[in-house]
């Protein structure tokens, strides 16, 4: 009888850690967002001149992970992407821009979000790049 009920509790144990996932593909939420481009002029300085992003490649992380992006997205005509399927957790979303003050390098915008229930569209701030 001692053994069921230490066999029952690990059991127990063990469903109940394998229902807790990481975040990533898997679930039923979504993340959206747009990218809009600014033009710099010679001298560094944004024009007024603000236009939709098409056809960018935005990067999202899946939980903590700083090694590598987990998926990418090309932005449609409008600017706008969107990532499906998505677990609750926290997710970094990124694009590259040009640098204003880099010479002529490149720099990461990025937006930190959090997903906290199942079936939710969360939506980040626009991405805001220099072309």
């Amino acid at each position: 009888m001692k053994s069921l009920i230490l066999f029952a509790t690990a059991c127990s144990i063990l469903l109940i850690t394998a229902c807790n996932k990481e975040p990533g593909e898997g679930g039923a939420s979504s993340i959206t967002g747009k990218v809009v481009m600014f033009d710099v002029n010679g001298s560094g300085d944004t024009t007024s001149v603000q236009y939709n992003a098409m056809d960018i490649d935005v990067f999202i992380i899946y939980g903590e992970d700083t090694q590598t992006y987990s998926d990418n997205f090309k932005t449609s005509f409008d600017g706008s992407y969107r990532f499906d399927y998505l677990t609750p957790g926290k997710y970094t979303v990124f694009v590259y821009s040009e640098c204003a003050v880099c010479a002529g390098g490149l720099e990461v915008r990025s937006s930190t979000v959090e997903i906290t229930e199942k079936n939710q569209t969360v939506g980040v701030e626009n991405l805001i790049i220099l072309n």
